[in-house]
Parts: structure tokens; C-alpha cells; sequence
């Protein structure tokens, strides 16, 4: 339990919930062990929680296709986290697929929140829940604000604004 809650009080994540949000948001977590090679999530799998690694190391790999299915054009770009980072934090309060698979490096130990566990934490205290959503959600802009930046770096603000807002509108007249 001690080491549980090291990695939940050192989240940069969590920075901003006091130590008794924090104690209950760790009461709703549950402990996953994995051994090395073996995948938490494939890519494209709907989203169903966030994970804080407690001990080792994963790898986040994302494989792009184009779009042929066992393509020898298949490319994998990857990045290695570690505690007391967490992974899958844009599937908590939103209906998403994973967009990268999760491969251990190592033998971890992982403290599963999922979307049930968040659905008891806005019941038990909103007010912890809404904190949490807050600092997901800040987090999820500042990951679009790069992401944004990146696209005009690479293409326009042409590019840029079109994948941001079109499709945004294009769905909901779709939907209407």
C-alpha cells in the first residue's frame, strides 16, 4: 500500500489533489501485475481506464499500416515510460480506441483506474472527480497544443486548423 501511494502523491498528474483526494482515488485503483513482453493494451482496443505505473518500464508503440494490413511498409515508432508516469489517460470521461499498444519492458507492476472506478469517485466525492477531470483535461489540451504546433511545423495552419475544426463540424452535421 505504501509504495501505491508513492506513485499516486508523485503523479505530476495528481499534483493538484490534496492527500485525502489522493487516498481516495487510490482506494478505487486496482493492482495489475505484468511480466516482461507481455502487452497491457493493443492499439486500436476500446479505451477503458488509465494505468499509473507503479515499478517498471513500458513501451507505447504505435503502428502505422498504410493502410495494407501486413504490409512490409508496416512502421512502428515507440516511447519508453516509467514511474511514476501513468498511461491511457485520454480514455478516462471519453469513449476512444487506444492509440498506441502498451508492451512491458520489463516485469511491472501497474494501478489500474478505470471508467467504473471514475463513475464510483463522481458518485462518492464530484468534487475529487471533477479536480481529476480537470487535470486530465489540462493535460489532454496541452498534449492537442503540441500536437497542433507540430502539424504547422510539418505542413501549414491550413493543415493544422482543418484537422482541428473541420472534422469536429463535419461530424456534427453528419450526426444532425
Amino acid at each position: 500500500m505504501k509504495q501505491q501511494s508513492n506513485i499516486v502523491k508523485n503523479s505530476d498528474l495528481l499534483k493538484n489533489l490534496s492527500p485525502t483526494e489522493r487516498y481516495e482515488l487510490l482506494q478505487l485503483c486496482h493492482r495489475r501485475t505484468y511480466k516482461s513482453g507481455e502487452y497491457v493494451y493493443y492499439q486500436n482496443d476500446p479505451a477503458s481506464g488509465l494505468y499509473f505505473i507503479e515499478e517498471g518500464q513500458i513501451q507505447l508503440q504505435v503502428k502505422n499500416q498504410g493502410g495494407i494490413p501486413n504490409s512490409e511498409n508496416e512502421e512502428t515508432h515507440t516511447i519508453t515510460v516509467e514511474s511514476p508516469q501513468e498511461i491511457g489517460l485520454v480514455s478516462i470521461g471519453y469513449e476512444t480506441r487506444r492509440l498506441s499498444s502498451a508492451q512491458c519492458l520489463t516485469d511491472c507492476t501497474l494501478l489500474g483506474f478505470f471508467t467504473p472506478d471514475f463513475e464510483t469517485l463522481k458518485k462518492r466525492n464530484p468534487q475529487t472527480a471533477v479536480k481529476f477531470l480537470e487535470a486530465s483535461s489540462n493535460r489532454i489540451m496541452k498534449q492537442l497544443d503540441l500536437s497542433m504546433q507540430k502539424i504547422i511545423e510539418l505542413s501549414d495552419v491550413k493543415t493544422a486548423f482543418q484537422i482541428q475544426f473541420e472534422t469536429q463540424y463535419k461530424s456534427k452535421a453528419e450526426s444532425d
